[in-house]
């Protein structure tokens, strides 16, 4: 293998906080209630992690169909 095609030095790939952390997930909002970065709902600008819409989902005026 060529210099080129050798693998990264551990201490480059270990890297995942930070701004390569939001590059990497692709999120740029947060909960409004809990900062959660990943799992949002954004349709509507709600802005909510999945775990608190699903508390406050009712309250808002969504219903559950099953």
């Amino acid at each position: 293998m060529s210099e080129s095609e050798s693998e990264p030095e551990p201490e480059e790939s270990a890297d995942v906080t930070g701004e390569h952390a939001t590059r990497r997930t692709g999120q740029r909002h947060e909960c409004r209630r809990c900062g959660r970065k990943q799992g949002l709902v954004g349709k509507y600008d709600i802005n909510l992690c999945r775990q608190c819409f699903r508390e406050v989902a009712r309250d808002m005026g969504f219903k559950k169909y099953s």
